[in-house]
């Protein structure tokens, strides 16, 4: 039998988390000392709260630094893999609450990396934990469990997946204010899952979250320099999010799934040189907005909603934006909540910029929702300057309920 990878019970791990976040002078003196201001030091000591129905970072506000791993699972056993989903469960509910490093003999490891110091604030911290179509093979007896739709990632028209950047057992995806942050929860999980995960791949992300929340409207801009996210379905609005992200009892999934979301990884590499040479009236015509104002074109304002029956005289029958949510009749149910991050790696061969989107995106049904808006978008002017390159299809585990429960547990008792 493998003892469990963390030396605290859970139920100490969670007191001591969320009595370190509720504590008064946690944000002001650790903001203060990282970065020196207390509005700054506001944000860093807010807390996003774990326990739910459904798991943070879906329908949480966006943030600026995003990490999104991938996981291969070398648990031996089910019992192996229970504990796998135990700690994952602690280590999480802990991380978000921030708190304090436990103090060991110095003749051991420390219990944490410390590159946020001996106490770490919450930055708003979420980490989603998903699972990959692999994790349903023989290995576990999980198979009759699987999500219907849950596959790889098919190759489609325009992509070159890389191979070491796609699928994965399981997925985790972490958010936070700083990407210190996300690298000091990650280190702190890898260290407790010593032995029942190895690391598949990885990429990190940033972006500059909106700064004017309102529907149909944002400051967010993708590396192309167009708006990014105005059509985005509203977070807040729990009947909407209820009708296209989570899984409920009545979709015919797995009874377990209640509560969980179809979760799609895109790395989506910009060929930025070439659209930074491109006259803006084409770069306009390929997305059917204005680079300026993110007007759909002919309209003078962003959240305007286009009227698609001119023949495409003002926004091309090609536009991205036209044959993404061509908005004819029962449109509305193929809408995706989608977050963009941007990653910039490194220089290619050809001495070119490797940069461009981190696409997450959850929806109830990844058949009427990211496939459906994909099939849409193939063979588009906009494929020129763009190259999928990598990420997977998972599904976000349903949230936990309480203390006494843990990521996974429905199923794992599910078969």
């Amino acid at each position: 039998m493998v003892k469990p990878r963390f030396s605290w019970s859970r139920r100490q791990l969670l007191g001591r988390g969320l009595a370190v976040a509720v504590g008064a002078g946690l944000g002001l003196w650790q903001g203060q000392r990282w970065w020196g201001d207390r509005s700054q030091a506001a944000a860093l000591a807010e807390a996003i709260p774990f326990w739910g129905p459904h798991q943070p970072g879906i329908a949480t506000p966006d943030v600026a630094a995003a990490l999104v791993v991938a996981l291969d699972v070398t648990a031996r056993d089910r019992q192996e893999l229970t504990q796998l989903f135990q700690a994952l469960t602690d280590r999480i509910a802990y991380l978000m609450a921030g708190g304090a490093l436990k103090p060991l003999d110095q003749r051991y490891p420390p219990s944490g990396s410390g590159i946020l110091g001996d106490e770490f604030p919450a930055d708003r911290l979420t980490v989603t934990v998903s699972v990959g179509a692999s994790l349903f093979d023989q290995r576990y007896g999980l198979a009759a469990a699987k999500p219907r739709h849950l596959t790889e990632m098919p190759n489609f028209p325009n992509d070159r997946l890389d191979p070491q950047l796609c699928h994965g057992d399981l997925l985790l995806q972490f958010c936070a204010n700083h990407e210190e942050t996300n690298i000091h929860a990650l280190r702190d999980i890898l260290k407790q899952l010593s032995g029942l995960v190895v690391l598949r791949w990885q990429m990190a992300g940033f972006q500059q979250p909106d700064r004017d929340p309102h529907p149909r409207r944002t400051t967010v801009r993708n590396l192309l320099g167009f708006k990014d996210g105005t059509v985005n379905p509203n977070p807040k609005d729990e009947k909407l999010m209820n009708r296209l992200v989570w899984v409920s009892r009545n979709s015919p999934e797995p009874a377990w799934t209640v509560g969980g979301s179809y979760h799609v990884v895109r790395i989506i590499r910009m060929f930025v040189e070439f659209w930074d040479r491109t006259p803006l009236d084409e770069q306009e015509a390929v997305m059917g907005r204005s680079r300026s104002s993110g007007a759909p074109l002919g309209y003078r304002h962003e959240e305007e909603i286009p009227n698609y029956q001119r023949a495409g005289k003002a926004i091309p029958l090609d536009s991205h934006i036209r044959l993404a949510n061509p908005r004819n009749p029962g449109m509305g149910e193929h809408q995706i909540l989608r977050k963009g991050f941007h990653y910039s790696r490194d220089i290619d061969r050809a001495g070119q910029l490797d940069m461009g989107l981190l696409f997450l995106a959850f929806q109830q049904d990844v058949k009427t929702g990211f496939e459906a808006i994909q099939n849409r978008l193939n063979g588009e002017p906009l494929e020129e300057y763009i190259k999928p390159i990598g990420g997977g299809y998972f599904f976000a585990l349903p949230g936990v309920a309480d203390r006494d429960s843990y990521l996974g547990q429905s199923l794992l008792r599910s078969v």
